[in-house]
């Protein structure tokens, strides 16, 4: 854990996964082809208490949908990355966007499509339900599972290891 710690003292960028990640992976369609999906609301809180504390938070998927971009826009996420199957093509265009280098950049994911970003960040979180190839590049996994709250822990875990909680919280405990 000591390693994690001193990794995520230098983290600028939270990037997230979205499906398996911010959601159980689990989607579901409407009978119009509508997609459905279930967001955490400990999870929103989260990122707007990492936005609070000065990080930049981003989002990167492989499916690009109306409800992701509503629900970054309403946790006050900087960026949406849409539509990357291949996510390490985005890398450049994050360093560049948010001025961050690698080692700056927290990325939780769930499945192998991650995995070449997850290699070359500062800091590689996964959540439980993650794929077995996932967790064994990772240096920490969550104990709350995908869309139960892992975000909500990951962003308390960089914001009280960057001593930036009491901060971030404290008009919620006046």
């Amino acid at each position: 854990m000591s390693d994690v710690i001193e990794r995520a003292k230098k983290i600028k960028l939270l990037l997230l996964d979205v499906d398996g990640v911010l959601t159980d992976g689990r989607i579901i369609y409407g009978d119009y082809g509508d997609e459905i999906k279930n967001f955490d609301v400990n999870d929103g809180l989260g990122v707007m208490l990492v936005k609070r504390a000065g990080l930049k938070c981003a989002i990167i998927t492989a499916k690009s949908s109306r409800i992701v971009k509503k629900r970054a826009k309403l946790m006050g996420v900087d960026k949406v990355y849409g539509d990357y199957h291949y996510k390490i093509e985005a890398l450049p265009d994050i360093l560049r966007r948010f001025a961050v280098k690698e080692e700056e950049i927290c990325f939780v994911g769930d499945d192998i499509i991650d995995i070449p970003i997850l290699k070359r960040i500062g800091l590689a979180i996964c959540v439980p339900n993650a794929m077995d190839d996932v967790k064994k590049i990772a240096h920490h996994t969550t104990e709350k599972m995908g869309g139960r709250g892992a975000v909500r822990e990951v962003c308390e875990l960089l914001l009280k290891v960057q001593g930036k909680w009491e901060e971030a919280t404290k008009r919620y405990f006046e």
